[in-house]
């Protein structure tokens, strides 16, 4: 007998084959108590975790709690209500969900079940949500850039497909902003990508989907949603769903991009679990396990090398800090576990630079060696002259006499800060990346006015011919922004 999770609910599916008169034993166990979605159960002593178990009324829950005398188990499904007294048998079989194309533009839960009021979604192949990362033989170094159409992200912070980049900050300073344009900015780049929002207010969530509706983005992308007002459960599970259903893509070959918004809601719902199952402090339980969750969902992801079909997953996890305390216990967790981090400021949002990303402590470590060469060479100097330009404004504000060439820099680098804003859902290609990296790297801007780089930075990479290419010589590209930028200085 196997369980497979389509639609709405669980359908039990049965092997064909003849009956056979015969002694049968099998184990029943009955339901010793259910509150906030745990049932407690005695018997099943050879229950093991991460099994689906059955009940009476057709309800389906998970082991997640062995004991001495009684297991926890989460509820997944409920038909009727499972009340004391229910029996409980096994079913078999460890939980898994729908995965495959026809899930693409789809709204679900981590079970795979519809939230978009269209027909359950025809799933045929299904992958289980606990898996083991790809060991190191079948992965590769990370070559390829996944390009976010953030200004300093894709210049300064680069990441690479396979790449696992933290993004972390204060609450509502722009996180969500920034993983959503990543995912919009995919479209016609062949990235499929899988959104999952955990613990989020109805609200959020669909502000969230109609964003990616208005940008034409659902085509390409899977939406995997656990509401605030979900069970403990579901939103524990909703990552790893999200992860199963990109671990999917990735083994046929195609290239992946996983949002986790956010880690701080999972972990607080894994903890809520650990309280409801009475777990005693310690590894086993929240705060000591916290790390393996997190560490054994986000190292799912890499690059595959050519003989294992070459795809990749790349991960966005999103974690809340709270007054900007970094070395609070799980984002230090997360930074250890991650390949980088890009780091947003409340100090530099209240101030309105928008993303508000603090470039001193954001970091990609292995970013750089997947950036195209031309970006690379061009952005070099940008972040030491950007950092450099903090600096002497912070000294400046004593109003010390300035030297010249002092006073000049600080011009450049207000210039700088002007160029390096970029307002949400407006995302930005290679191609425009490489235009103001030269017209800034060669002076070409000098003569503007900070407040004006945004406009005339926006007529010019609209005006870019489609002759110019990333791979276009250098003395080209700068006689072209000459060209354009002739009537505008």
């Amino acid at each position: 007998m196997s369980w497979r999770f389509s639609g709405a609910k669980p359908i039990m599916v049965e092997p064909v084959k003849p009956y056979q008169f015969g002694l049968r034993l099998s184990e029943r166990g009955c339901v010793a108590g259910i509150g906030d979605g745990i049932a407690w159960i005695r018997g099943l002593p050879t229950a093991r975790l991460d099994e689906l178990i059955g009940f009476d009324d057709g309800s389906t829950g998970l082991v997640f709690q062995l004991g001495k005398e009684v297991l926890g188990a989460i509820l997944l499904s409920q038909n009727r209500g499972v009340t004391a007294g229910m029996a409980v048998q096994h079913i078999g079989r460890k939980l898994e969900v729908g995965v495959g194309d026809t899930l693409l533009g789809r709204v679900v839960d981590p079970l795979g079940s519809p939230l978009d009021g269209l027909p359950p979604p025809e799933l045929r192949q299904f992958r289980s949500l606990e898996a083991a990362a790809p060991p190191i033989i079948e992965r590769d170094f990370v070559s390829e850039p996944l390009y976010t159409g953030c200004k300093i992200v894709d210049t300064l912070i680069p990441i690479g497909k396979g790449q696992r980049q933290l993004i972390i900050g204060d609450d509502g300073i722009g996180k969500s902003a920034l993983a959503l344009d990543a995912v919009i900015n995919q479209r016609g780049r062949n990235v499929l990508c899988v959104m999952v929002l955990i613990g989020q207010p109805r609200s959020s969530v669909a502000g969230t989907i109609e964003a990616l509706r208005q940008a034409d983005a659902l085509a390409y992308t899977v939406v995997v949603v656990a509401e605030a007002n979900a069970l403990p459960g579901f939103r524990y599970l909703a990552p790893f769903a999200g992860c199963a259903i990109a671990e999917h893509w990735m083994r046929m070959g195609r290239d992946t991009l996983v949002v986790y918004d956010d880690l701080t809601r999972h972990a607080q719902s894994y903890r809520e679990l650990s309280l409801l199952l009475q777990r005693p402090p310690g590894r086993e339980a929240y705060p000591g396990d916290i790390f393996y969750l997190h560490s054994r969902l986000l190292e799912r992801s890499t690059v595959l090398s050519s003989a294992y079909g070459g795809g990749s997953m790349t991960a966005l996890p999103i974690i809340e800090t709270r007054q900007g305390e970094l070395s609070a216990y799980i984002p230090t967790n997360l930074i250890s576990i991650t390949d980088g981090q890009i780091y947003l400021e409340s100090k530099l949002f209240a101030a309105g630079m928008l993303p508000a990303i603090d470039i001193g402590r954001s970091v990609s470590r292995i970013g750089g060696k997947a950036q195209h060469p031309a970006i690379k060479t061009a952005s070099a100097h940008i972040r030491l002259d950007y950092l450099q330009f903090l600096e002497l404004e912070l000294f400046a504000r004593f109003g010390t006499r300035l030297e010249a060439g002092v006073e000049e820099k600080l011009q450049r680098g207000r210039l700088l800060r002007e160029i390096l804003k970029q307002d949400r859902l407006q995302p930005l290609s290679e191609r425009a990346h490489l235009a103001w990296l030269l017209a800034y790297g060669e002076g070409l801007l000098e003569s503007l006015k900070p407040e004006q780089a945004a406009g005339v930075l926006a007529e010019l990479m609209a005006k870019l011919p489609d002759t110019l290419m990333l791979d276009s010589p250098k003395k080209q590209w700068l006689t072209v922004l000459r060209q354009l930028l002739a009537d505008k200085i």
